[in-house]
């Protein structure tokens, strides 16, 4: 069955759905937020099938979220390197921990602790307005149609609804 692309969508949850869209890929730029950067490191520390891991690799490659950087020549090997849009995802991946973290840790506690070197301290990650820096609620946050929202929905009934300007 083919998988219907969100790619085209007028939402970055859903591009971003469309290109992360399987359970693998978080996990390999997960890993490679860990300092992974070698195909059989990829596997061993995923457990994934290989043909499974070069789809994905191929894909984030395509993507420009990871970067390949020859460092064999004969065979030829690479390494798989985070991009700038590809570090970018860090603080994606660092919400859904957080959220994980909140709602499906068990009585030992979290599995992972972020801890920021900067300031030395272990932290949670959360989200917070790129204004004033208070962290983001759903209740204290309306979303509002942007300039790339596409001028042929704009006027629909539905679309002014979910933005409240109907």
């Amino acid at each position: 069955m083919k998988r219907t692309s969100f790619a085209k969508w007028p939402c970055s949850i859903a591009r971003t759905v469309d290109l992360l869209g399987d359970h693998w890929t978080p996990l390999v730029v997960r890993e490679a937020f860990y300092g992974i950067r070698r195909f059989d490191e990829f596997q061993q520390e995923l457990g994934i099938a290989r043909n499974t891991l070069t789809d994905r690799l191929r894909h984030l490659v395509d993507e420009r979220i990871l970067e390949k950087r020859l460092y064999e020549a004969e065979p030829p090997r690479y390494d798989y390197v985070l991009t700038e849009k590809g570090r970018d995802l860090f603080a994606v991946l660092a919400a859904m921990s957080a959220w994980g973290d909140r709602w499906l840790a068990g009585e030992r506690g979290v599995p992972v602790v972020f801890h920021h070197e900067a300031c030395d301290h272990d932290t949670t990650p959360e989200v917070v307005c790129a204004q004033c820096r208070t962290p983001l609620r759903s209740e204290e946050t309306s979303m509002r149609m942007g300039p790339g929202y596409p001028e042929r929905l704009r006027e629909r009934p539905d679309i002014r609804r979910r933005f409240g300007t109907g």
